[in-house]
């Protein structure tokens, strides 16, 4: 089980000798004037609020309070504010914006004001820019430069006159002091001790939760505990990002005696549905640049390792050409630089550690991150295994000089998706996002789709796989419940949790959005105060209250926009239905909600990409021996392929039939009847739908199978 009270790591004890020895080499990101510091400050200050975090959730908190009329100190570990906002996502992700509203929204609108003005054109002209995350009629911008993003971080805690303590990290050994439920003050490593009437933990990882000893959870939850379907292991739904080649694992290829390259668990990817310990990937978002005058080569790691980077090559030995980056372009040449594809940046099986590591533990992590997708970049642009198309490609790009120059043009921030998650008396789920069940007491909506990166690499038949990669999407905003932001009143009274807020795996995939943060650190301030001014615990404050603050604050706490479209139940279709869920899948599938009559929660299209190589095989399994009509059931549109193969295997005999996606079948219910065939249960039939030889997108739905009477 990993639900737990945090438990002191022993090499706690090392720390100090550890973080000497790493701070030559440690980001800016953890690194902290330790010489600077005397050993106790003696400061001892009181505050109506305490934040622990530099994040764009704890900056929002803190402009909050302050307009509140509230004292208010912001705490950031690092030297850094803003988090991920500021440290390269640059590509806001949020799913629909018109759910961002308060505070949150205001940031898009400062950067928005920031490049109307001619003089922040320093690379590229205003008129050359174009996004497809922009709106023409939009007083908000959602892509910038992470020094722009810092910059209205920095200048809006100026306006607002809030304190500001750069590089001090909470105290992990009695750095909390409590009494009984209520937390007193927090101590720093260079004795600074904050005194608090209330405090928010808005770090990435929830080192103030865990040391004010609120439950959390560290992994993926079983499917069985919240009932969800997408948490837990997940080699089924590992579509995407995933091997479309067969690639061999072994450090000699085809020898399992040699052992297993870098990075892949040689045990398997366990119980599929099954709760387990692994956090998704981590990375960096990074700032690329092809803008002559400002490019920076990619450096040569001084560690580097080229077994480390041996599966991307065998990947593309084995065909997949595919460029294994997602480049989205910001202002000024300059680009929010992610993972894609089966062997990209997130350094899949490295994150475990990092949630209740130390900090000299997340010091190592760091530069072994930083390190490891260097020596990426250096291999696309130099191994002559690398495409020519691609190296060329890669090195018409280099690092930003005139970006993180304090960090050796680096990102300060690694993108921890996820560490610690709190359980509180209120866990948002799968069934939140997806609208079976509504939170009642909303502080913010959520709008993304469940998404966790990759988790691990294993092996099956002789070759390697990805694991952990769901991407499940299709649903309206949705509420965020208060009670998932504040603990189980036994555990402490007067904290609130914006970041690491009470969710399962997959639900927080969902929530954990940079704006998201932004609105839950608003809404978790506005509660703050509201209990100070009522002089109650969190967990008390009247929602009536807190509702009538935060839509007066412009928050967007209920959805009245469009709905997606909803699948048909296959447990109201007769006969046996097998959805695309249960189908064997080669190649990069991608899913969609775009028409609607499809089966189930999605359906999948090739995107019109990759002919030849994707194939899906739908398993025909009865209870019964007799004859069965097959049908096929797709979503007809104008942009589908007209000549899709289809294939029928009843045990016996193979049929193959030519579909025309473009075109509705005529059957009164919009299924197509592939034939009559003889099935039994041992006969092992299949319907198999392939993209080759076509022109437009293929679709693959569900299967159904009617009995036929004699």
């Amino acid at each position: 089980m990993n639900s737990r009270r945090p438990l002191l790591s022993a090499t706690c004890i090392l720390a100090t000798a550890t973080i000497l020895a790493w701070a030559s080499l440690a980001s800016n990101f953890l690194q902290r004037p330790i010489a600077a510091q005397p050993a106790d400050s003696g400061e001892n200050k009181s505050y109506d609020l305490v934040i622990y975090g530099g994040t764009s959730g704890g900056v929002a908190a803190a402009i909050q309070a302050a307009r509140m009329g509230r004292s208010v100190v912001l705490v950031e570990p690092g030297q850094h504010l803003g988090g991920l906002t500021s440290g390269g996502l640059g590509a806001t992700d949020i799913g629909n914006k018109q759910a961002i509203g308060g505070i949150s929204r205001e940031f898009y609108r400062r950067v928005h004001d920031h490049y109307a003005d001619d003089d922040a054109w320093t690379f590229q002209r205003h008129e050359d820019y174009r996004s497809g995350r922009q709106s023409a009629d939009e007083q908000t911008m959602w892509t910038f430069e992470p020094h722009v993003a810092e910059a209205i971080f920095d200048r809006w805690v100026e306006e607002a006159g809030i304190e500001v303590l750069r590089g001090e990290r909470l105290g992990r050994t009695g750095g909390v002091r409590k009494n009984g439920a209520r937390i007193e003050s927090i101590r720093t490593e260079s004795g600074r001790v904050l005194n608090g009437r209330m405090f928010i933990d808005a770090t990435y990882e929830g080192d103030l939760l865990a040391a004010a000893e609120v439950a959390y959870f560290v992994g993926r939850e079983g499917n069985d505990r919240y009932g969800e379907t997408l948490n837990g292991v997940q080699t089924e739904n590992a579509v995407h990002h995933q091997f479309i080649r067969r690639v061999d694992p072994y450090l000699t290829p085809g020898d399992p005696s040699s052992g297993l390259l870098p990075g892949i668990n040689p045990r398997g990817p366990g119980e599929e549905g099954a709760e387990d310990h692994r956090v998704q990937a981590y990375n960096f978002r990074m700032c690329q640049t092809n803008v002559p005058e400002n490019r920076r080569p990619w450096p040569k790691p001084d560690d580097y390792d080229p077994v480390r980077y041996e599966l991307l090559l065998r990947n593309f030995d084995a065909g997949d050409d595919r460029l294994p980056l997602s480049v989205t372009h910001m202002p000024n040449g300059k680009t929010d630089t992610n993972n894609n594809f089966a062997v990209s940046t997130d350094y899949i099986g490295a994150s475990y550690e990092w949630p209740e590591a130390d900090y000299a533990t997340r010091e190592r992590l760091f530069e072994e991150h930083k390190s490891y997708q260097l020596g990426l970049m250096w291999t696309l642009a130099h191994s002559p295994r690398v495409p020519q198309e691609i190296r060329d490609y890669v090195n018409t790009w280099a690092l930003s000089k005139d970006e993180f120059t304090g960090s050796d043009n680096w990102p300060h921030q690694l993108y921890v998706r996820e560490a610690r998650r709190m359980i509180s008396d209120y866990v948002m789920t799968q069934h939140h996002c997806q609208r079976r069940e509504v939170a009642e007491d909303s502080v913010g909506l959520a709008a993304y789709t469940m998404d966790s990166h990759h988790v691990q690499r294993y092996v099956t038949d002789g070759r390697v796989l990805n694991e952990g990669d769901v991407q499940v999407g299709g649903f309206a905003p949705y509420p965020i419940s208060y009670r998932s932001i504040v603990p189980k009143r036994a555990e402490c009274t007067n904290l609130l949790v914006p970041v690491c807020l009470s969710a399962s795996h997959i639900a927080y995939g969902s929530i954990r959005m940079e704006p998201v943060f932004m609105v839950l650190g608003q809404s978790a301030a506005t509660a703050a105060s509201l209990a100070i001014e009522a002089n109650v615990d969190v967990q008390q404050v009247a929602y009536a209250a807190l509702q009538a603050r935060l839509l007066e604050d412009e928050q967007m706490l209920e959805w009245t926009g469009p709905r997606p479209n909803q699948g048909l139940d296959p447990a109201v279709l007769s006969g046996i239905v097998i959805d695309d869920t249960q189908a064997e899948l080669t190649g990069p599938w991608q899913a969609s909600r775009s028409v609607s009559g499809f089966v189930g929660r999605h359906y999948l299209h090739d995107g019109d990409q990759s002919k030849g190589e994707l194939t899906a095989r739908f398993p025909l399994r009865v209870k019964s021996p007799g004859q069965y009509q097959v049908r096929l059931v797709f979503t007809a549109h104008d942009n589908r392929a007209t000549n899709v193969p289809v294939r029928v295997f009843d045990g016996r005999r193979t049929e193959s039939v030519e579909v025309n996606q473009r075109q509705r079948p005529d059957e009164e219910d919009g299924m197509l009847t592939l034939g009559r065939f003889e099935l039994s249960p041992e006969s092992d039939g299949w319907v198999e739908i392939s993209s080759a030889g076509t022109r437009g997108h293929v679709i693959v739905d569900a299967v159904q199978l009617l009995p036929v009477e004699r």
